[in-house]
């Protein structure tokens, strides 16, 4: 699929980030697209800047819809058949997900299964309900977004990761199994799955809005005093800071998190978006992504020593 105008795409999480970026470039390549997410203002201005940008009578849609439910998937699909006047669709962006669930051991069962339902089910899910209309395509891909922790489950320094790393395995699994099924029994149909690193999106922020969190500023002394044992556990220096201080630091490092990223999340689209031009079924995003693929590909047995950054460290810049 060299071309996307006049293609039909459906992009999950695409109420910011990298889902956001997907929806704003196809629009302006000519493509519809029916942008789904569960945080309805944020919608509104996806919504706003795609009809800006959209070329050639581009449709856009947007659809509250939480990916984890399949009954609104379901009614999400509807949806898109009836707004876009359409029976098939040509390009399925599985990209919705969230942090959160970091240790099985000490996380609220709660939030382990919602991070892994919206960022597992919510592939399956939408990979089911629009299965039908891909198969009724002349051309169809399906793109599924993992994550380098796909590669290794835990955040840098080891950080448990548990939910996220569970569900970003399952989506690289399910992608890669559908390379041949897809060969002998839609031979029309591709897939590629998406392995970013560090983007400077949303997610952080968005995590804690779905998971029902507060703002750090306005975290308890409980909830302080949680991520203090947690800093400790870790070694961390600020453990020992003041409340106060604790809660700065948390939300500066939500900040952090997309201001300091090496991408931008228009320039991992881009990369993603020439990934499905020259049909490649894997797609790493980032030299940081790159790195850790080839450090674990190569001391598969180091993947979780303590100095594992080491390898990811002598692996930059490198190239396969």
């Amino acid at each position: 699929m060299k071309e996307f105008g006049g293609k039909v795409a459906v992009v999950t999480g695409s109420g910011t980030g990298i889902g956001r970026e997907l929806a704003r470039q196809l629009v302006a390549e000519g493509c519809g697209v029916a942008a789904c997410d569960i945080i309805e203002e944020n919608l509104a201005e996806t919504l706003s800047l795609c009809q800006a940008e959209a070329a050639r009578g581009a449709v856009v849609t947007v659809h509250r819809c939480d990916v984890a439910n399949e009954e609104e998937v379901q009614r999400f699909r509807e949806e898109v058949e009836e707004q876009h006047q359409t029976s098939h669709i040509n390009l399925l962006f599985n990209n919705a997900g969230i942090g959160g669930g970091g240790s099985f051991v000490e996380a609220p069962r709660e939030e382990w299964d919602r991070t892994f339902n919206i960022c597992w089910n919510g592939v399956y899910y939408c990979a089911r309900a629009f299965m039908p209309m891909l198969l009724k395509s002349s051309e169809g891909h399906i793109i599924n977004t993992s994550s380098v922790n796909g590669f290794r489950a835990a955040l840098a320094d080891n950080i448990p990761h548990s939910a996220y790393s569970a569900a970003k395995f399952a989506v690289k699994g399910f992608s890669e199994a559908l390379i041949n099924d897809f060969r002998f029994n839609a031979p029309h149909l591709k897939v590629s799955v998406v392995m970013p690193g560090h983007v400077g999106s949303e997610i952080a922020v968005n995590t804690g809005r779905v998971l029902g969190h507060p703002e750090p500023k306005d975290w308890t002394d409980e909830q302080v005093e949680s991520q203090r044992r947690a800093w400790r556990r870790r070694g961390v220096e600020g453990a020992d800071l003041d409340d106060d201080q604790i809660r700065n630091a948390v939300q500066q490092n939500l900040t952090a998190f997309r201001e300091t990223a090496p991408l931008t999340p228009a320039q991992a689209a881009a990369i993603i978006l020439d990934g499905v031009r020259e049909d490649r079924w894997r797609i790493l995003v980032g030299k940081d992504a790159a790195a850790i693929d080839r450090a674990v590909r190569k001391a598969p047995e180091r993947t979780y020593d303590p100095d594992f950054g080491k390898l990811v460290q002598a692996e930059w810049g490198q190239r396969d």
